[in-house]
C-alpha cells in the first residue's frame, strides 16, 4: 500500500474546508439525492460524498455503505484530490500496487473499483471527492465518467450555495448588532436635545420671539422625528428574523389584548368576526402585523367613532385574516406604494405625529415571511380593508 501524499496546498485546503462549516453535520436529502443518481448511473453499489480534513475522510452522503468516515491514510479520495483536474479511476484495486493491501480493499467494504471527481472550491482547493465504489473489477463510459464529473460540480454548487447562506446569516446577526448599538447610542443624545430644548422653551419663553420659539419647536420636533425613525428601522430589521416556532392562539384572547393596547383613544371600537375559536400560528408575528394595522386604522380614522373589524377564515392551506375600518380610505392609485419604505400619504396623523413609513413595510415583509400575501381592498372616502395569509 501506498499512502498518499500532503496535498501541496494541505495548510490552505484544510482552511477552505473550514469555512464551509459542513463536517460533521447531519445527513441531508440534497446530497443524498447526488450519491443514488451517482451509483445509478454508474450501476455500482456505493457512492459516496466524502471531504477529507487532517485525519479522516468524512461521508456527507453515504449511498450503500453504513459507516461515516475512514482514516485518511486509507482513503482512496486522498489520492485523488492530488490531481485535481481529473478524475482517478481505479479499475481493480487488488493488482493496484497503491492499494492492493489496503484494509479498505482487504477487508469491508473490500473496494475493488473506485472512481472519484475532486471537489474543488471556488479558490481552486480540492475539499474531497464524489465517488463511486464496487466490490469487483468496473471499467465507467465516458458518458458515465462525464455525468460524475457533472455531478460532483452540481455537490459544490450546494457546498457553495449553503456556505453563502450561512455567511449571510452571520453578517445579518453584525447588522443586528450594530442596529441595536447604534440605535442606543444615537436615541440617548435625540432624547437630550428633545428635553434640553423644552427646558430651554420654558425658562426662557418670556424673551424669546416668535420665531425663535417656532426654531426650538422644530428642534423638538426634528429629534423626535428621528427616534421614531430609528425605531421603525430596528422593528423592520428584527421582522426578518420571526421566529418560526407556532402555538396554540386563543381568538378571543387576541383580540382582548389588541383592544387593551389601544383602549387609551376615546371613540375605537375594536371587535372579531370569526366562526374559529384557536389558531396554530406564530404569537410573535400575529401579534406584530394586527397591531401595525389597527394601529394605523386609529391613527388616520377620520371619523369620530373609530370602528375596526378583524376576521380570519382557515382556508386549505392558510388562515385568512382582514383588518376592516371606516377611516378615509386609500385611492387605487396609492394602495401599492403604502408598502414601500419610508412612503407615508399624509404628513401627519390625526394626532399630528409625523409617521416614519416604515409600519406597513414591516407587514409586508412579515407576512411573507410567514408563506403569505397581502392586498388592500379600498376606496376614497369608503374605509380600508387590509387583507392577509399566514400559511399554517
Amino acid at each position: 500500500m501506498i499512502k498518499p501524499d500532503m496535498h501541496i496546498r494541505e495548510e490552505e485546503r484544510l482552511q477552505e474546508l473550514d469555512t464551509y462549516s459542513i463536517l460533521d453535520t447531519l445527513p441531508e436529502k440534497d446530497y443524498d439525492d447526488i450519491t443514488a443518481i451517482a451509483s445509478q448511473l454508474c450501476n455500482t453499489k456505493i457512492s459516496l460524498i466524502s471531504l477529507l480534513d487532517d485525519k479522516r475522510q468524512w461521508f456527507k452522503s453515504h449511498h450503500g455503505l453504513e459507516a461515516r468516515e475512514t482514516p485518511k491514510m486509507y482513503a482512496f479520495c486522498a489520492h485523488a484530490i492530488n490531481k485535481p483536474d481529473m478524475a482517478l479511476v481505479v479499475e481493480d484495486a487488488r493488482t493496484d500496487k497503491r492499494f492492493h493491501d489496503n484494509p479498505l480493499v482487504t477487508d469491508e467494504p473490500n473496494v475493488v473499483f473506485y472512481a472519484g471527481t475532486p471537489l474543488i472550491s471556488e479558490n481552486g482547493l480540492p475539499l474531497g471527492t464524489l465517488c463511486v465504489i464496487d466490490n469487483k473489477p468496473k471499467q465507467l463510459t465516458k458518458h458515465q465518467l462525464e455525468s460524475l464529473e457533472s455531478l460532483g460540480r452540481q455537490v459544490m454548487n450546494i457546498l457553495n450555495l449553503r456556505k453563502t447562506k450561512l455567511n449571510l446569516e452571520i453578517k445579518n446577526k453584525e447588522l443586528d448588532r450594530f442596529a441595536y448599538i447604534a440605535a442606543h447610542d444615537l436615541k440617548s443624545p435625540l432624547a437630550n436635545i428633545s428635553a434640553i430644548s423644552r427646558l430651554f422653551l420654558e425658562e426662557n419663553k418670556s424673551s424669546i420671539n416668535e420665531q425663535g420659539m417656532e426654531m426650538i419647536h422644530l428642534l423638538d420636533k426634528s429629534a423626535s422625528k428621528l427616534s421614531t425613525l430609528i425605531d421603525g428601522l430596528l422593528k423592520y430589521s428584527r421582522s426578518e428574523n420571526v421566529l418560526k416556532d407556532k402555538s396554540i392562539v386563543e381568538l378571543e384572547q387576541l383580540q382582548l389584548e389588541i383592544s387593551e393596547l389601544f383602549s387609551q383613544y376615546k371613540g375605537v371600537s375594536i371587535r372579531l368576526k370569526s366562526k374559529m375559536k384557536t389558531l396554530k400560528i406564530n404569537k410573535t408575528a400575529i401579534d406584530q402585523i394586527l397591531i401595525n394595522l389597527v394601529s394605523n386604522a386609529v391613527k388616520y380614522n377620520d371619523k369620530e367613532q373609530t370602528e375596526i373589524e378583524i376576521g380570519v377564515v382557515s382556508k386549505d392551506t392558510h388562515y385568512e385574516f382582514y383588518v376592516e375600518d371606516n377611516g378615509p380610505g386609500i385611492p387605487l392609485e396609492f394602495q401599492n406604494e403604502v408598502f414601500e419604505m419610508f412612503k407615508t400619504l399624509k404628513p401627519e396623523d390625526r394626532f399630528g405625529h409625523q409617521g416614519s413609513g416604515i409600519g406597513l413595510a414591516s407587514v409586508k415583509k412579515m407576512v411573507e415571511k410567514c408563506g403569505g400575501t397581502i392586498r388592500i381592498r379600498s376606496q376614497a372616502n369608503e374605509g380600508s380593508k387590509f387583507i392577509f395569509t399566514i400559511e399554517k
